[in-house]
């Protein structure tokens, strides 16, 4: 389900930097162990955030592992990403949750050992 690989990936994610309209997320050094995965999950979830609702763009950088996401701040809350990332069940993260869920045309990747 789409909410569990965004949980997922969530928990493996943390703010680089953050300014209302873009965000910077960067994969925690904690998740090596399956840093491959956690790259092809990254990857899924530029596929669906790229044209979605609120988000301008979403730029990739797996070398880096980092991912820059510019977006309406009227459409997703500045305050949706932290509270995603910490798992608060915020009126904005339901709504940065609805956006990325949407994306999923093809429901979420499956779970990689």
């Amino acid at each position: 389900m789409a909410d569990d690989f965004l949980s997922r990936l969530a928990a493996a994610l943390r703010i680089a930097h953050h300014i209302p309209g873009r965000v910077r997320l960067k994969l925690d050094g904690a998740a090596e162990r399956n840093l491959a995965a956690l790259v092809d999950d990254a990857k899924a979830l530029h596929r669906a955030l790229s044209g979605a609702e609120g988000i301008r763009s979403v730029a990739l950088n797996p070398l880096a592992r980092s991912c820059t996401i510019e977006y309406d701040p009227a459409v997703i809350p500045p305050s949706a990403w932290p509270d995603l990332l910490r798992g608060e069940a915020s009126a904005a993260a339901a709504t940065l949750l609805r956006i990325a869920t949407a994306g999923f045309a093809g429901g979420a990747p499956e779970r990689r050992s």
